[in-house]
């Protein structure tokens, strides 16, 4: 008798016989053994704030122009919200999920040998056209992108974003990356940063407390630890931000600023006649009066954490939220996306990492990987489907670490939908995408005719074997090169990729010319994105 692989439930943890034992933090993550557990380190401004009253405070005019000269941003600091999805251990995106073709675009076809390696059986292939309709009945863009119509990626992102659907677009880029190792520099919060996004806040979030913020690294050359993210993974970690002692306990919201700006004055006015007798007096004198001008504005704009917490967001929990409040008391993955989309998407923060465990899913079956993709899309979906819902644009990246292959079993049951089973790692099948929301219309392809419209949709490309050929972009081969490929796409959605080569003199993307060729769409701000007050 046939011996039946087990189906593993989303958060379930992976038993791989053909892996050694979980050693590391990342095989813990992308096994599932370990989920989002961390702790929370805050600025040192933050101990100024506490359980505040409901009453709201109004910041003085005379300090208005005193906190717009210390550089205090009221919300974001104009770019693009951008968050990014860090599926740990080496999940399939390519092909039964979202389409990669050949040099032609993604709708290039594969042959079957390759479509049936990632994961697509013989009579599910893209290529195919339904004789009833003359038309292909497999492929959706829905948002733009060409996804696999059954993919289950995209189910969980058509479940959560019906809103953002219409005005979204996407690009995806074929992109070799090492199978079951730390080693992989994929996150690229710290280019994001570096290209401006910061947030009112925080300047970087991340689910998991590393470096990165997430569960594969940055590159090197890029970290700034001034930027590290705060790790944020639920909504007391959000609330937690704002906690301020006892002065709001013992006085009114109002109260408290208007102390914190008496504060101000007298220390301005001592200031006035004291001399440090140090070269950088002015300088000193700034930190201080910008530094009590902080706490007053933070006092005013989040004396209250429930205008932070996700869970009291109507627009995200609850009967007409995005998740249902079951939903959402029972996964702590959804509790991690929004508790990382508050901050991002209201400008609290610049950028945000959400890492999701798990997904070296190659169990000898499909239901695994199905059900674990099926909630990841969910996840992503949630993101653009908030950011409609405010009217603020949004970039959504999604990578993984390495990814599968099938042998061309098929998976029969309920969950595995016929699908090809996963059966081992292979990075040779690998790539990451992305989504960006606009609110205004879906962002333009870069192109004047369709064949120059696919080129720039799939940024590189594929061999008929479903394998990435890896001398068709910079990103290919490098995942450095795919970091800065994703953060010059980035500022290519402002407008400002003309600087990137001043902001990353050391690039390997090459000239103009090059970069132009690996950029996805026309710009879609014109000056800087307005947040939600």
């Amino acid at each position: 008798m046939a011996k039946r692989s087990k189906t593993y439930l989303p958060d379930q943890p992976l038993y791989h016989s053909n892996h050694r034992r979980p050693m590391t933090r990342r095989d813990f993550i992308s096994q599932g053994f370990r989920a989002g557990l961390g702790t929370l380190l805050g600025g040192s401004v933050f101990s100024l704030f506490a359980n505040p009253q409901a009453a709201q405070a109004a910041l003085s005019s005379d300090l208005l122009a005193i906190r717009n000269s210390c550089g205090i941003s009221t919300q974001g600091a104009g770019k693009i919200p951008f968050i990014c999805f860090d599926l740990a251990g080496g999940a399939n995106i390519a092909g039964s999920n979202v389409l990669v073709g050949q040099n032609g675009g993604q709708q290039d076809f594969l042959s079957a040998a390759g479509y049936s390696k990632q994961g697509l059986p013989g009579d599910m292939v893209p290529s195919l056209v339904n004789p009833n309709t003359g038309t292909n009945d497999f492929i959706n863009t829905d948002f733009g992108l060409a996804f696999h119509a059954n993919s289950a990626m995209l189910a969980g992102i058509r479940e959560k974003a019906p809103i953002a659907a219409a005005n979204t677009n996407g690009a995806v880029i074929p992109a070799r990356s090492e199978n079951d190792t730390g080693n992989n520099p994929h996150n690229p919060m710290y280019g994001i940063n570096k290209a401006g996004a910061d947030g009112s806040l925080l300047a970087l979030v991340g689910s998991r407390p590393s470096e990165s913020g997430g569960n594969s690294m940055a590159p090197a050359s890029l970290i700034n630890p001034e930027a590290r993210p705060t790790k944020v993974d639920r909504p007391t970690d959000v609330t937690g931000l704002v906690d301020v002692g006892d002065l709001v306990g013992l006085l009114s919201q109002s109260d408290t600023v208007a102390v914190m700006e008496s504060i101000y004055r007298i220390s301005e006015s001592k200031l006035g006649r004291v001399n440090t007798a140090i070269t950088a007096d002015d300088v000193i004198k700034d930190l201080v009066r910008c530094g009590y001008v902080k706490s007053a504005d933070l006092a005013d704009r989040f004396g209250v954490p429930s205008q932070l917490d996700p869970a009291s967001d109507p627009d995200i929990v609850g009967a007409n939220g995005i998740f249902s409040v079951d939903e959402f008391n029972g996964d702590s993955e959804f509790q991690k996306t929004a508790s990382v989309m508050k901050l991002v998407a209201n400008g609290f923060s610049g950028a945000g990492t959400v890492t999701m465990g798990g997904y070296d899913y190659h169990t000898g079956d499909r239901a695994t990987g199905e059900l674990r993709d099926l909630r990841a899309g969910r996840c992503i979906g949630a993101c653009l489907e908030y950011a409609a819902r405010l009217g603020t644009p949004m970039m959504v990246y999604v990578f993984s670490d390495g990814s599968v292959f099938s042998n061309g079993a098929t998976d029969d049951s309920v969950n595995g939908g016929g699908k090809g089973v996963w059966t081992g790692d292979n990075q040779q099948t690998a790539a990451s995408f992305f989504l960006v929301y606009n609110p205004g219309s879906a962002p333009t392809i870069i192109g004047a005719t369709p064949e120059q419209q696919a080129l720039h949709q799939q940024l590189g490309y594929m061999r008929s074997s479903g394998d990435v050929e890896t001398a068709s972009s910079p990103a290919a081969n490098n995942v450095n090169l795919l970091v800065e490929t994703v953060v010059l796409n980035y500022m290519a959605l402002h407008g400002e990729q003309g600087q990137f080569g001043s902001l990353f003199p050391s690039t390997g993307l090459g000239n103009s010319t090059l970069q132009d060729q690996l950029t996805a769409f026309e710009p879609i701000v014109n000056g800087t994105v307005q947040f939600p007050v």
